[in-house]
């Protein structure tokens, strides 16, 4: 039975039709889930219909506590190699376990936990997560997590290289902005605001320099931007070029049988 359960909650192949049905039930209440969020924020929509709301939230949030308490309970199915109580615990602590748990702790958290109503209101915005379960699911969603994953170290350079021209940056322009314009800059956390925007190339506007040196190296920025912030794209786009030319070498090494129509 336990085996059957295994089978039936990760990912389906085509020929089990148990376990489609349920990747497709958990995706269309995912969809749900989603479209209830969005329709709730239009305050006369919640007003007519929050009994409805509740209803969607509560069995959704029964139908993903059933599925996360059953990926725990096989997890010594799917890591086969370690002990018990270690894959148990490794595959709470997986990144997809984690979101799974962010999904349905909104619902639970306030029955346990006295919680302010402005704090309750952002922690229910967390049910967002349950768009990432789709990962699960999702071909597409998947390819992304794999170039990511392959290419975190690149990507951790770049960012890290960004935050030091923000840092960089802020502080020089708070050097020089900040006797002419101390409401604007008025220190370095806030002169990342006018960093951001600007190394971004957005410029809304709001905050600028009027001093020479300022503008000069604003424009600097700006120009350093154009490079910085496509640094990023450059990456990713390579990274999925090559997992599309992995999946097409993968894909040229299957054989189909001739006689029972088979792919391996």
């Amino acid at each position: 039975m336990k085996q059957r359960i295994f089978e039936i909650i990760e990912p389906a192949n085509n020929d089990d039709k148990a376990s489609l049905l349920f990747d497709r039930i958990i995706v269309i209440m995912i969809l749900i889930n989603v479209l209830a969020i969005i329709l709730e924020s239009f305050e006369s929509l919640s007003l007519s219909y929050g009994s409805t709301f509740r209803i969607i939230e509560v069995i959704s949030v029964a139908v993903f506590t059933v599925e996360y308490v059953l990926r725990i309970w096989t997890a010594p199915l799917k890591y086969k190699s370690i002990s018990k109580t270690k894959s148990v615990y490794r595959q709470i602590k997986s990144p997809m376990a984690i979101i799974d748990l962010l999904a349905i702790l909104p619902f639970y958290l306030p029955m346990f936990i006295p919680i302010d109503l402005r704090f309750l209101r952002i922690i229910r915005l967390t049910r967002m997560f349950r768009l990432f379960k789709l990962n699960r699911y999702n071909q597409s969603l998947n390819m992304l997590s794999r170039v990511i994953q392959r290419e975190k170290e690149h990507l951790q350079v770049t960012l890290f290289v960004t935050f030091l021209l923000l840092l960089i940056a802020s502080t020089l322009m708070y050097t020089f902005e900040n006797h002419v314009q101390p409401e604007a800059f008025s220190n370095i956390v806030e002169t990342f605001w006018w960093a951001i925007a600007t190394l971004t190339t957005v410029g809304y506007g709001d905050v600028y320099p009027i001093t020479a040196i300022g503008k000069v190296l604003s424009g600097i920025i700006a120009l350093l931007g154009i490079g910085v912030v496509a640094l990023p794209t450059g990456i990713l786009s390579s990274g999925f070029l090559q997992e599309l030319n992995d999946r097409k070498v993968s894909e040229s090494d299957k054989c189909t049988c001739p006689h029972c129509g088979k792919t391996f």
